[in-house]
């Protein structure tokens, strides 16, 4: 059994001191909506941890905290408080977290400042959380480090405890590389380094996950496998975890005595009209101004509705003490003002504005009787409020939903608008308002079945199994070093096998990477073992490479081996003749190639090379900053650019390959085991094409990876000049075998 521990900006309550009796006041936000709720439904069930810890800065003194800390100690998790000297705390959180991270991540760079000050409090406070989390972290504990707050504390906890399970999950978006190279070279870095101390990095949605790789391989020179990252070694997912709601507990509250009476005191009070409501924080992330905008609009174009509805928009406090904050404020109430005062009559205003913290029953109340939820934010990483009021409609109900929020990606069935679209927005009202009632139904429930499926418990354990796997895959993947017992136990498995099968990369395996392909033809040595190796009977040696067939046929024709070009395109086994894998058109070539010659162009030192079925951009004789800057261009244009096309984009070691999907080396290798039904395979490559084939081999081969770095390779050698002698180990000619034999 293990510990879980949480860790958050904040703990999930607050301490009230000003009366008589210290009050203990729940927090807002989604973090802790969900985690309470998670804790809630697994309590007093059985787990796999045997504590769960909350770590969380706070709002009141060590004074307080021990003088009610039995009393704070919860019954589903116990609580560990860091103090932070006020005047820091503010330049970290009012300052780089909210007045740097939170806009720019949001797209507001307009609104984003960059004070040297205020980072180096984010790093002191992430210092200070790092400090105690090492003290009372133990081996096996799960650490999940939670929002953008603490972006650079997985990484502090990696140096203190290398072999540590940490997540990161970020509850708000993680922007694009345009938007997110805003922020001086040195922060960046530390924060993709500081994420990348995690195992597993979780995100909202499909894209913000996206947007995170490629910024880490942008400011890092990672490379990738889908959504995996290798960093120094260690493999680290990127994935989306959709965050669930505690869909049960809005389901039956709309059932509650208090809910239902506050429902009926708000349709009373609203006798005859329809209810369109919202609940945000106050934000400009929100969108709450074009949000007024849609509304007055709609009153425009639809002068029926006026008197026959009320927009009831609560705005719960926050961040009040940043200056840009109170002057949204101040704009909204003045539109809020002004559309009251031109269309109200004497028995109705339009807007019911509310300024305050809803209690639970308030809120659930007003999900249940509202015919219309209008939650319209500029940009959201989720947006729970949608989701709670799905959960809480029983008798229809339309969602009106910004298609900028994460929860627009599974809330498919609700109305999306683009909130800066006055004219949409008053469309999509009047389209809400008029929808027939089973059609609301039908929409509600497939919507409620999704997030009843995939509620807050099943968002908990499907990161945390994730976090598990990571960690199962990092310690299979370790790099493992060809040691002297592997050498013997290849030799010994070869020795005794009667069928065997060789695969074999070309350039970095059996020759060295030269500046230009032309330049690495094999060395007389590489021939006459080849040509050794191919003599015995027992044996198929497979030339699997990314070369072109005639390269190949040029260097090596004259050899008994089987060939491999192109990754799979082309194929040659001994005595035939060469044969193409798939009859697919080249045309694609004409539409890709314009693109690679103005790379060429832009980085001087940059070639490329077409072959019969691929076209290839290498730039490892360019300048290193350059040419990596150059390829994460080219991947992301040609990305988009391949959609829906029959090719894809391969980034190799040094090289940005377009080939025709389904040519790879771990497709193609597979092929080649089922021909010949070895009882020995050995295979050896360096790039990441290699990957593939190393895969597709598990359990079937021996593999070996040439160079550094976490590989699905069963072993790994430093350097390409390894590879002969240790071949020539494994694979003794006959003179070294007599002389084994005399010797022994």
């Amino acid at each position: 059994m293990s510990r879980l521990v949480i860790i958050s900006n904040r703990l999930p309550f607050s301490l009230d001191t000003s009366g008589d009796q210290v009050q203990i006041r729940q927090s807002s936000g989604g973090l802790v909506s969900a985690l309470k709720g998670y804790f809630e439904q697994t309590g007093n069930k059985e787990s796999d941890f045997d504590e769960k810890i909350w770590v969380g800065s706070c709002d009141f003194s060590e004074d307080d905290w021990n003088g009610n800390k039995e009393s704070l100690q919860g019954a589903d998790f116990s609580i560990e408080p860091i103090f932070i000297d006020k005047a820091v705390y503010s330049d970290y959180y009012n300052g780089f977290s909210n007045s740097t991270i939170w806009p720019l991540f949001h797209y507001f760079p307009s609104l984003t400042e960059y004070k040297k000050h205020e980072f180096e409090a984010y790093y002191k406070v992430n210092r200070l959380f790092a400090d105690r989390i090492i003290e009372i972290m133990k081996p096996d504990d799960v650490i999940w480090v939670h929002d953008y707050q603490l972006m650079i504390l997985p990484q502090m906890l990696r140096k203190g405890n290398p072999e540590a399970t940490i997540g990161f999950f970020l509850h708000i978006p993680f922007p694009t590389y345009e938007i997110f190279r805003l922020i001086p070279r040195e922060w960046k870095t530390m924060i993709i380094q500081g994420l990348l101390g995690a195992d597993l990095v979780g995100f909202h949605t499909y894209d913000y996950a996206q947007y995170f790789i490629n910024s880490a391989k942008m400011i890092l020179s990672l490379d990738n496998h889908y959504n995996t990252l290798t960093y120094y070694n260690r493999l680290i997912r990127a994935d989306l975890f959709p965050i669930g709601i505690d869909f049960n507990k809005f389901k039956n509250a709309s059932e509650s005595k208090e809910v239902i009476a506050y429902k009926d005191e708000l349709l009373e009070g609203f006798a005859g009209k329809k209810i369109i409501f919202s609940v945000d924080r106050l934000d400009y992330t929100k969108g709450l101004t074009y949000r007024l905008q849609g509304f007055e609009n709609f009153l425009v174009k639809y002068p029926e509705w006026r008197e026959k509805i009320v927009f009831v928009l609560n705005i719960i406090p926050s961040r009040d003490s940043i200056p840009t904050y109170v002057e949204r404020k101040r704009t909204i109430e003045e539109m809020v003002s002004t559309i009251n005062g031109k269309y109200s009559t004497i028995h109705w205003q339009p807007i019911l504005y509310r300024y305050n913290h809803l209690p639970f029953d308030e809120l659930c109340g007003l999900y249940v009787a509202a015919n219309v939820a209008l939650i319209t934010p500029l940009r959201d990483g989720m947006n729970l409020v949608a989701k709670e009021y799905v959960a809480s409609c029983k008798n229809g109900g339309v969602l009106i939903l910004s298609e900028l929020t994460g929860a627009a990606s599974e809330l498919n069935e609700a109305c999306h608008v683009n909130p800066t679209d006055a004219e949409e927005m008053a469309d999509t009202i009047n389209s809400a308002l008029k929808m027939p009632l089973e059609d609301q139904k039908q929409r509600m429930q497939a919507m409620q079945k999704r997030l009843s499926d995939y509620n807050v418990v099943q968002w908990v354990n499907d990161f945390l199994d994730q976090l598990s796997k990571i960690k199962k895959e990092q310690s299979h993947l370790k790099v493992k070093q060809v040691d002297r017992s592997a050498v013997e136990k290849l030799r010994q498995d070869y020795k005794k096998a009667q069928k065997r099968c060789i695969l074999l990369d070309y350039d970095g395996t059996l020759a060295p990477l030269k500046k230009t392909p032309s330049e690495a033809a094999p060395t007389p040595e590489v021939l006459d073992f080849l040509k050794q190796l191919s003599t015995d009977a027992k044996n198929e040696v497979v030339i699997i490479s990314g070369r072109d067939a005639d390269t190949l046929q040029k260097w090596l024709g004259h050899l008994q081996l089987n060939f491999i070009a192109e990754h799979g395109s082309a194929m040659r086994y001994k005595g035939g003749e060469w044969k193409l894998q798939s009859m697919a058109s080249n045309s694609w070539k004409d539409e890709i190639r314009p693109m690679l010659e103005s790379y060429v162009r832009r980085c001087a030192g940059s070639f490329l090379e077409e072959k019969q079925s691929s076209l290839s951009w290498h730039y490892r004789n360019t300048h290193p900053g350059l040419g990596f800057i150059r390829s994460r261009e080219l991947v992301n244009n040609l990305s988009q650019l391949t959609t829906n096309s029959p090719v894809q984009v391969v980034d190799g070691n040094k090289v940005i390959e377009v080939r025709l999907t389904g040519m790879d080396k771990g497709v193609t290798a597979l092929k080649v085991i089922d021909k010949f039904m070895p009882d020995f395979t050995l295979c050896i490559g360096d790039d990441t094409t290699d990957e593939d084939m190393f895969k597709a081999l598990e359990g079937k081969a021996y593999t070996i990876k040439v160079g550094n770095g976490a590989t699905a390779a069963h072993y790994n050698i430093q350097t390409q000049a390894e590879v002969l002698p240790l071949l020539k180990k494994v694979m003794p000619g006959k003179q070294v075998e007599e002389n084994q034999a005399v010797s022994s």
